[in-house]
């Protein structure tokens, strides 16, 4: 039986107790149903992971005692940053979830002239947390003891300006060039760009060509924003990742 992840930030000693935070205590008793003496095991999203055991339940407090550490490394050869296009709702925390899964390294969520969305300061705020927690149960789910970050949503035209190092890859409809067609990417450093629904405008496709992104297509077939986004990492993954 697979033994159940949960993130714990903060820092873990073996043969300590800890009491689980707010997040973590409702995970553990709301959703996973855990009981008395349950094994788990916490990682704190910076590489280490410990083998648990659940050893108090109260109604609102939970303390896990750390047995051991557990060494269990799956992360990517391949440093994949995501640019992402925001796209509405459920579509953009289903490409999250599966960029995490599929071993992204960072992720940058990115307004558009196609984003669906109009986000103040205090709703980009409010959305950037619940990513943050699309990512941290990504994590818990398949088995990353890294928790890549998500930035705070910025413009397209700010992220062009950035000084990438590695390959610079766009998801465009327009080009002719299969994704297999890539040169191998410097030091398997990658940086993808996906637009939102609709994709990139011809203006911003061409403005992401000037500062040198390469552009690719992913097949005849017109795909969703959040299928572009696992299947070019999936590919990425399968020509030069551990696929």
């Amino acid at each position: 039986m697979r033994v159940p992840r949960v993130y714990f930030p903060l820092s873990l000693s073996i043969g300590s107790s800890v009491s689980l935070d707010e997040r973590a205590l409702q995970y553990v008793i709301r959703v996973l149903r855990l009981r008395l003496g349950a094994q788990l095991r916490l990682f704190d999203g910076r590489g280490a992971e410990y083998q648990a055991v659940l050893e108090t339940i109260e109604k609102r407090a939970v303390k896990v005692r750390i047995l051991e550490r557990i060494e269990h490394h799956v992360e990517s050869p391949l440093h994949i940053i995501l640019g992402q296009g925001i796209s509405r709702g459920e579509r953009m925390d289903y490409a999250l979830q599966k960029a995490v899964e599929l071993g992204v390294s960072r992720i940058i969520p990115l307004l558009t002239e196609r984003s669906a969305v109009n986000l103040s300061a205090e709703r980009a705020e409010k959305r950037l947390r619940h990513w943050q927690g699309v990512i941290i149960s990504a994590c818990e789910q398949c088995g990353r003891n890294y928790i890549p970050p998500v930035d705070t949503p910025r413009p397209l035209a700010d992220f062009l300006r950035d000084d990438h190092r590695g390959l610079a890859v766009l998801l465009d409809p327009r080009s002719r060039r299969p994704l297999k067609a890539l040169p191998l990417p410097l030091d398997n450093r990658l940086i993808v760009l996906i637009g939102p629904e609709g994709g990139l405008n011809k203006g911003e496709a061409k403005q992401a060509q000037q500062a040198d992104f390469i552009g690719v297509c992913l097949g005849p077939r017109i795909l969703r924003t959040e299928t572009a986004t696992v299947a070019a990492l999936t590919a990425l993954q399968l020509l030069w990742g551990d696929l």
